[in-house]
């Protein structure tokens, strides 16, 4: 006993030695707890859905109408009440409130808060509610770390780090994903840290009003869900595609006359219209729009190509587009330090032009494909033009918004990218199922090979259900066929993927030719001067 007390002791006076076992410690704990915490959703989905499975979607096919509506009714009343009388501040606890205790209070949370947040947020999704379970484990994971922390009486730096600890383990526990775990945690975390640290960071009440803008909030979602939901409707060969669209628009319009009205009324809105009195805020979030249409657009068309036509595994997929991500992560870092006195307005000019330029190159290059190096130097070309667009666009949108609005305005600047990722997603995979389809149709129908028949078949099929397939696939489903229509079937299918990828690809040309449009407009105006706050908003 008494050799292990020495020892003991010479490990906690060295802070390296404890931090290894308390990390082993909470690693653990925070394992164990993700686990827990799945099998706890699933036992309370297996109460209100009748089966524990993860395809909430075809569960639901398949109960009748009344408990699909009374299953997530019964369990958000319960779960309203939880949080009521259960949760501090009265709302779920997630990553935010990690990085908050990371920043602002040196990495102390609550146990028992933790634990009730773990359990409503079981409950939430065990009966039906469209959230995720990555917030409640980073919390459970780091209230383990923090939890450890305190009872130890730890320095603040020490704390912090076994939040992150728990944080990674929560995640990779949760995910099968250990690597991604240690990249979450720094990410989250320890970038929190840093920059509290360096005073970015602050915790400042909020004195406004608490009033909530229930109509502009069903306006926003109708608005921006519509357009989007649309798409992908249209993508699926549904119906209705029109309707949703249009719904989609009306709704954007209303909105903006709703908050026009609360505005003059002095009432509680869901964003200030006035922010869009200012010129540069106008053009900043409609170029961050459109970058977001070219990068989503692209990323989801070269995958796919990837993968279907060369047919790469993920990670080769991955390995070939690592150079526009690379690329943009480095443009971005220099030009945001070595930009000096160049106008902002010029870099972004010089970005959506380049990203033009590298999308053109992609689409030129693609049917000579014949591995994914090809794309390298037309995707480090669009990477420096979105890293140059990266490093200046949430500067130049908000330096000309005041201090005590800069972050309402840096929200609507996030939702404008988000909207934008979105629908460069949808419309260009959209885009390439459809471009697909008719030239597989037409090339189908123009062939000496297929009969009639066969010709009609090909059609009927495309138009119930058109997908991207690799020849590997094709040949396995073509395989009781003559084999002059399976090489003719695999011809076809050659020539027409190249171009339905071309043509997906028009959609990040057009918004990088728009944004260069709207770039020449940015450089006639004067630039904005910076009001202070904008350089604090994170993730803006």
């Amino acid at each position: 006993m008494a050799s292990i007390a020495r020892t003991w002791q010479r490990v906690t006076r060295n802070d390296q030695l404890l931090l290894f076992f308390l990390a082993v410690l909470v690693g653990t704990a925070a394992g164990y707890g993700a686990l827990l915490f799945r099998l706890l959703t699933a036992a309370i989905q297996a109460a209100f859905l009748g089966d524990p499975s993860e395809h909430v979607a075809s569960i639901a096919a398949a109960l009748p109408p009344w408990r699909v509506v009374l299953a997530p009714t019964v369990g958000g009343l319960a779960i309203g009440l939880l949080i009521r009388y259960a949760l501090p501040g009265r709302q779920p606890q997630g990553v935010a409130q990690v990085m908050e205790a990371s920043a602002l209070r040196n990495g102390r949370m609550s146990l028992r808060q933790g634990l009730a947040a773990a359990f409503v947020s079981a409950a939430s999704i065990g009966c039906g509610a469209s959230v995720g379970r990555e917030g409640p484990i980073v919390h459970l994971g780091a209230t383990f770390g923090s939890t450890v922390a305190q009872r130890l009486q730890l320095s603040a730096p020490l704390a912090k780090t076994l939040l992150g600890c728990g944080v990674a383990a929560a995640i990779a526990s949760a995910f099968n994903a250990p690597i991604a775990g240690v990249i979450f945690a720094l990410e989250v975390v320890i970038i929190a840290v840093v920059l509290s640290g360096v005073k970015l960071i602050h915790d400042v009440p909020y004195t406004g009003p608490r009033g909530v803008d229930l109509v502009g909030a069903v306006l926003s979602i109708l608005g921006m869900g519509g357009v989007v939901l649309g798409i992908l409707v249209w993508q699926e060969g549904g119906e209705r595609v029109v309707a949703l669209i249009v719904v989609g628009l009306a709704s954007l319009g209303l909105l903006a006359a709703w908050l026009v009205r609360r505005k003059r009324r002095a009432r509680p809105a869901l964003l200030d219209p006035g922010l869009f009195a200012s010129k540069p805020f106008r053009l900043g979030i409609s170029q961050q729009m459109l970058q977001q249409i070219a990068l989503g657009g692209t990323m989801i068309a070269l995958p796919i190509f990837l993968q279907m036509v060369l047919e790469y595994d993920a990670l080769q997929a991955g390995l070939s587009i690592a150079p526009l991500s690379l690329s943009m992560f480095a443009v971005a870092m220099l030009a945001g330090r070595r930009a000096g006195d160049r106008r902002p307005s010029v870099i972004v000019r010089a970005g959506f032009l380049l990203v033009s330029v590298g999308v053109l190159g992609v689409i030129a290059v693609v049917p000579r494909v014949s591995t994914g190096w090809w794309l390298s130097i037309p995707l480090i070309v669009m990477g420096t033009g979105l890293g140059l667009l990266v490093s200046q666009l949430n500067n130049y949108t908000l330096a000309p918004i005041a201090d005590e609005r800069v972050s309402e305005a840096a929200g609507v600047n996030s939702a404008s990218g988000s909207f934008g990722l979105s629908f460069g997603l949808a419309f260009a995979g959209a885009i390439m199922l459809a471009t697909l389809s008719i030239a597989f149709t037409d090339l189908a129908r123009s062939s000496q090979v297929l009969s009639g028949a066969e010709q009609e078949q090909v059609a009927t099929a495309l138009e119930d259900d058109a997908e991207l397939m690799t020849n590997t696939q094709l040949e396995v489903i073509l395989a009781d066929q003559p084999p002059a229509t399976q090489d003719e079937i695999v011809r076809i299918n050659t020539e027409a993927r190249p171009l339905a990828l071309q043509v997906a690809l028009l959609v990040p040309l057009i918004a990088g030719l728009l944004g260069s449009l709207n770039a020449f407009r940015m450089v006639r105006l004067p630039e904005p001067e910076p009001s202070g706050a904008a350089d604090q908003v994170l993730g803006g």
